[in-house]
């Protein structure tokens, strides 16, 4: 009887490994990372236009309690993926995949309107080398968060989508540990991995030049699109495009 159970038990194991789906490994996995006031549900136009043509994307959700601590959720994203990642991040997701991009599967990196840190740097001190916009002032505190008012979101973060999204993105917002602004960036995986940039033009949240200055820092591949802090909700076909580009760009090499 114990001969025929494991035999049962080798043959059931045998029919799930059959039945089970490949893992396409040839392509790349997306993983996106979101920023401050924002959940991984900001990407869904894009997660679904990738899916639709058979690449496998994650979308972390970040508790946005530290750095380190959003290093991790994302770096737990990338041991999921078969194989080569690229990593997408917006905003403070730009300080989160500088430091997971050191990752070896990680084999390119796209920031949209996103902090791109250099060694030892923080929001603020990365801030000063452009002009300092009004975000702060209508930041929330909250039991040692930052939450993002209505007036803040409407104003400063998502000028350029509907009322019904600014409306979603204010009832879902992820707020800030007041602590992540002093956090310091490690080394930058920038500096070993390519990476592509998204200016947001139009952007009142991080200034428009101060992404330019941290875009041609990296020698990013970069692209501007007349746009509010939020390019992947009112311009989620540019988004597309860059990370189309950036798998064109990896597959290269």
């Amino acid at each position: 009887m114990t001969r025929l159970k494991n035999y049962s038990i080798f043959f059931f194991a045998l029919l799930i490994t059959l039945g089970a789906p490949a893992q396409d490994t040839t392509k790349p996995t997306i993983i996106f990372v979101h920023g401050i006031w924002a959940d991984g549900s900001c990407w869904n136009d894009d997660i679904a236009a990738l899916q639709s043509k058979g690449y496998k994307v994650i979308s972390v959700q970040n508790p946005i309690t530290s750095l380190a601590e959003d290093v991790a959720t994302t770096k737990r994203a990338i041991d999921l993926a078969p194989g080569k990642v690229i990593l997408v991040g917006h905003s403070w997701g730009g300080f989160v995949i500088t430091q997971a991009g050191n990752d070896p599967k990680v084999v390119g990196l796209v920031y949209i309107a996103a902090f791109a840190p250099d060694f030892g740097e923080s929001v603020p001190t990365l801030s000063a080398n452009a002009p300092q916009t009004e975000l702060g002032k209508y930041f929330v505190p909250s039991g040692g968060f930052f939450f993002l008012s209505d007036a803040g979101v409407k104003t400063v973060f998502a000028a350029d989508v509907s009322a019904k999204q600014q409306a979603l993105i204010y009832a879902t917002e992820t707020p800030a540990s007041q602590t992540v602004f002093g956090d310091k960036s490690g080394e930058p995986a920038w500096k070993t991995k390519p990476s592509w940039y998204i200016v947001a033009k139009s952007d009142k949240a991080i200034h428009p030049d101060l992404e330019r200055f941290m875009s041609k820092r990296m020698k990013a591949t970069t692209i501007e699109v007349e746009s509010s802090h939020v390019v992947m909700l009112s311009h989620p076909k540019e988004v597309l495009k860059i990370v189309e580009d950036a798998i064109a760009g990896v597959n290269k090499k």
